[in-house]
């Protein structure tokens, strides 16, 4: 799984444009954050088709780096997202930013975008139910 975060000013309708972009193209946003300051914005979203969201993006002029996602299914109690979290920590790695994609009373499915998937992925597969995708 990809992340795009997408630097763009931080006006009236910006937002509003590119949703309308990835809409035009078919694309849907599985999870997105949006937060602007002084003028300037960043759009962090995961999609289910990233070449078209790259197409779209490059054709709109927009400045965006991508990242890899981990996949996580966690059981919904105390504890978990804190295991979690200190795994990550321990191998060395940064998070860049972690999305709820699901939840319910059965578990909770998050999105975890990493500095360094490779060096995350093992301590992660360790604790269970974590992917790539």
């Amino acid at each position: 799984m990809i992340e795009f975060v997408v630097d763009m000013e931080n006006l009236p309708g910006r937002l509003a444009a590119l949703t309308e972009a990835l809409a035009a193209f078919e694309v849907n946003i599985e999870a997105l954050t949006a937060y602007g300051t002084d003028g300037e914005g960043a759009v962090r979203l995961i999609v289910d088709d990233a070449p078209t969201t790259r197409r779209v993006l490059d054709e709109a002029a927009l400045q965006y780096r991508e990242l890899t996602v981990l996949t996580a299914t966690l059981q919904h109690r105390p504890g978990e997202l804190a295991r979690l979290t200190r795994a990550i920590a321990d191998a060395g790695v940064n998070i860049d930013a972690i999305y709820v994609m699901r939840a319910n009373a059965d578990g909770v499915e998050l999105a975890i975008a990493v500095d360094e998937p490779d060096a995350a992925l093992p301590e992660l597969e360790v604790l269970g139910g974590v992917s790539v995708d």
